[in-house]
C-alpha cells in the first residue's frame, strides 16, 4: 500500500528515500569528476599494509546535505503555493461577501427610496385635497359678527325701496374677508355703496362688499376663502359703520340673490 503525506507538513525525508538520493547524488558527483578527482595518499613508508581513501563518505555526506536541501526547498515551495493558494480563496470569498453586501445594500437603498417615494406622492395628493377643500371652502365675510339687517328689508333708504343684500354689524377698521376663492373685478368707487369691492367666485357667482374704508386687493388678483381685502368702514349712503355684503348672479347692480341662503348652501351659518 502507497503512503502519502498530508499537505502542509513537512518531516524529513525516511531513511531509505534519503539512502535512494544519496546513492543518486553519488552517481552524480562521481559522473562530474567529483569522487574520481580526490586524490589517494601517497604510500607511507611503513611496514603497515597501504591503505586508500576514495572519499566516498564524504561524498555520502554532501549528497545527504544536497538532498535535504532540495527536499527542504521542495517542501517550502509546495507550502507557498499553498499559502497562496489560500489566499486567493479568501480573496474571492472576500470579493463574493463584499459583492453580495453591495447588492444587498443596493437593494435596501432601492427599497428605501421606492418607499420615501410613496409617502412624499402620499403626502402631496393629501396636501393638494387639502388645498382643493380650502379653495371650496367658504368663510363668513366678518368673523365673530352678525347680521343687522337683513335681506329684503323695506325702507326708505334705499332707492329701490328694499336691502338687496345684508348687513354685518362691524365697526370702522374692522377685517372684511372674502367669502370663497375668486377673482377680483370691481375695487372703487360704487357710488351708494361707498367704497366696494366686487369678486367673482370659481362657481361663477359674484360677491360684493360695500360702505368699506380701504382696500387690501386690486382688479385682477385672485383671492382665497379667509384671506383679508379691506376693512370695514361707513362710505357711501350709510348711517354708521358697518358691511353690506351682497350675493348675485351678475356683476352689475340689480342681480342680487338671498346671501343669508347663498352662505348656507356653502357650510356658513349666520
Amino acid at each position: 500500500m502507497a503512503f502519502t503525506r498530508a499537505t502542509g507538513k513537512h518531516r524529513r525525508a525516511s531513511r531509505t528515500a534519503r539512502t535512494t538520493r544519496n546513492i543518486a547524488g553519488i552517481a552524480t558527483l562521481a559522473a562530474s569528476g567529483v569522487v574520481a578527482s580526490v586524490a589517494s595518499p601517497a604510500l607511507a613508508a611503513t611496514d603497515e599494509a597501504p591503505t586508500y581513501d576514495t572519499g566516498l563518505t564524504q561524498a555520502v555526506v554532501v549528497g545527504d546535505e544536497l538532498a535535504d536541501r532540495i527536499a527542504a526547498q521542495a517542501d517550502a515551495q509546495q507550502a507557498d503555493a499553498e499559502a497562496a493558494a489560500a489566499q486567493a480563496k479568501a480573496e474571492a470569498e472576500a470579493r463574493k461577501v463584499a459583492e453580495m453586501a453591495k447588492q444587498r445594500a443596493e437593494e435596501a437603498k432601492r427599497k428605501a427610496e421606492a418607499k420615501a417615494k410613496k409617502e412624499r406622492e402620499a403626502k402631496e395628493r393629501a396636501a393638494r385635497e387639502e388645498e382643493r377643500k380650502r379653495l371650496n371652502t367658504f368663510v363668513a365675510p366678518v368673523a365673530g359678527s352678525y347680521v343687522s339687517t337683513g335681506y329684503q328689508a323695506s325702507s326708505g333708504l334705499w332707492s329701490s325701496g328694499s336691502h338687496t343684500g345684508i348687513d354685518f354689524h362691524a365697526a370702522s377698521g374692522t377685517t372684511v374677508h372674502a367669502v370663497g376663492a375668486g377673482t377680483v373685478v370691481e375695487a372703487g368707487d360704487g357710488g351708494a355703496y361707498g367704497n366696494n369691492i366686487v369678486i367673482k367666485m370659481k362657481d361663477g357667482t359674484y360677491t360684493q362688499y360695500g360702505h368699506l374704508s380701504s382696500f387690501s386687493v386690486s382688479v385682477g388678483q385672485s383671492v382665497t376663502p379667509g384671506q383679508q381685502i379691506a376693512l370695514s368702514g361707513a362710505t357711501g349712503n350709510v348711517t354708521g359703520p358697518h358691511l353690506h355684503f351682497e350675493a348675485r348672479t351678475g356683476p352689475d347692480y340689480g342681480s342680487d340673490i338671498d346671501p343669508i341662503a347663498y352662505l348656507r348652501a356653502h357650510g356658513v351659518n349666520v
